[in-house]
């Protein structure tokens, strides 16, 4: 099958932009892995409008419902509980539904697949019952599922805060809350008045402070965090005031922010800008969104962190540009302008600089004994030795140890071996290149493989 687009994710980006391409004419696949339209913000929408927990989500999660349903309405091909595992040049991509493969062209991909939550290991952070804040959301999301027992959300940003309202609004109750938030320096304070472009969102995450500081304890100030137990998280202890503190939990939730997914950008060898300030690479782009490979461009979050309201307009931007591109609309720069899209993104990014700067990226040194690839069981020691004897290169740590082997192909230790590369080496951590991606971009059986082939040979 060819299409015109094909569209990865079917988050605010890529349904956006799937409306706009179809309103154009043009012929557009969305190929997303969830099993419903909405991506990570507006997940489950569709069965949770009925739903009890649907109030608790708050009005944000509400406004994807008009979204959804233009999407739905706009007549592009839609595969979900589809993964992509392979994208090669003249925009062949690989995908499999059910067990299934199958093979299809476009003449222009978009990568809307957004951001993933930023790994930060520390001390019994693979213990079972230690999970992220957006894990827990999405059993929230997914099947209504609260935690139980004694909870206690370590981390900083809205995210945590958000999570922890919606927990309080649906009857469930927090331990603790450690907030990991660095004192506010002025940085962040001089970018205080751009915010105020976009007071509703600022007043909106300061009542979530004020609700979580009303519903019990919340610790500042506090260092070296650890989850401990035999077989499962049964206590919490940290370092506050010159004592060390322990307390009993059964289930620990951390957030330290979000990145950008650009395991696939990277795996076509795109240009990539680092991002000092929050410790991520993004894809480099033009004012289209197209990277630096010809009809390849990139929409929403996995773009650079802005939010749900910056990528449904990022995606429509994208859906010009590509559209213009294709010759499919005479006049991009026209529709760019009538619809006020530059303008819409600059509202929308607006408290973007003040959080940015607000909550850095953890910047503390692991030690030695700590987990830091969770899928061979690599710890920081064993890294540091590898680099020790090699250059400041991850593929060279990765021969000497496996860590990156696993089946996230360094998602969830990527950074991390990168920032420790940079110390060992004494190099900034934007010195020290990535893991080279290689295909698959995600793990497919050899029955999956073989299907592909028969799929071929009956058309």
């Amino acid at each position: 099958m060819s299409y015109d687009v094909a569209i990865i994710g079917a988050g605010p980006a890529g349904m956006s932009a799937a409306v706009r391409l179809r309103a154009l004419g043009a012929a557009v696949i969305v190929i997303d892995e969830q099993p419903a339209p909405g991506g990570q913000i507006f997940r489950g929408i569709e069965r949770n409008a009925a739903s009890p927990v649907f109030p608790a989500l708050g009005e944000d999660y509400a406004k994807g419902c008009a979204l959804v349903a233009a999407f739905r309405a706009s007549g592009a091909e839609y595969l979900p509980s589809t993964q992509v595992w392979q994208i090669e040049d003249g925009w062949n991509l690989f995908l499999t539904t059910e067990r299934k493969a199958r093979h299809i062209t476009a003449r222009a991909v978009l990568l809307a697949n957004g951001a993933q939550e930023r790994p930060v290991p520390f001390p019994g952070w693979t213990l079972p019952n230690v999970m992220t804040v957006g894990a827990a959301q999405i059993l929230l999301k997914s099947g209504g599922m609260l935690p139980e027992g004694r909870i206690w959300i370590a981390g900083a940003g809205p995210l945590p805060l958000l999570y922890a309202t919606q927990l309080l609004n649906l009857g469930g109750r927090i331990a603790g809350y450690l907030d990991t938030a660095t004192t506010p320096k002025l940085s962040a304070l001089a970018r205080l008045p751009g915010a105020w472009r976009e007071f509703g969102n600022l007043a909106k995450g300061l009542r979530w402070l004020r609700d979580v500081r009303r519903s019990g304890m919340m610790i500042k100030g506090f260092s070296d965090l650890r989850a401990e137990g035999e077989e499962r998280l049964e206590h919490l202890t940290w370092e506050a005031a010159g004592k060390r503190h322990r307390v009993e939990a059964d289930v620990l939730l951390v957030h330290e922010g979000v990145v950008p997914r650009i395991h696939e950008t990277l795996a076509l060898r795109c240009e990539h800008i680092w991002n000092e300030e929050q410790g991520y690479l993004a894809p480099k782009l033009d004012r289209w969104g197209q990277t630096s490979r010809k009809d390849l461009f990139v929409a929403g979050d996995a773009g650079g962190i802005g939010g749900w309201m910056a990528a449904t307009v990022s995606g429509e931007i994208a859906a010009l540009g590509i559209a213009g591109q294709l010759g499919i609309a005479a006049n991009p720069d026209d529709l760019r302008q009538a619809a006020h899209l530059d303008q819409r993104r600059a509202r929308a990014l607006a408290l973007r600089p003040f959080l940015d700067a607000l909550y850095p990226p953890p910047r503390t040194r692991l030690a030695d004994d700590v987990i830091a690839c969770r899928c061979e069981e690599v710890t920081a020691g064993a890294i540091r030795s590898a680099a020790r004897n090699s250059p400041a290169d991850p593929s060279a740590v990765k021969a000497a140890t496996r860590c990156g082997m696993g089946p996230c192909q360094g998602r969830q230790c990527g950074y991390t071996v990168q920032a420790l590369l940079a110390e060992v080496h004494g190099l900034p951590i934007g010195d020290v290149s990535f893991f080279h991606i290689r295909p698959p971009l995600k793990p497919i059986t050899l029955g999956e493989i073989a299907s592909l082939e028969h799929a071929e040979g009956a058309a």
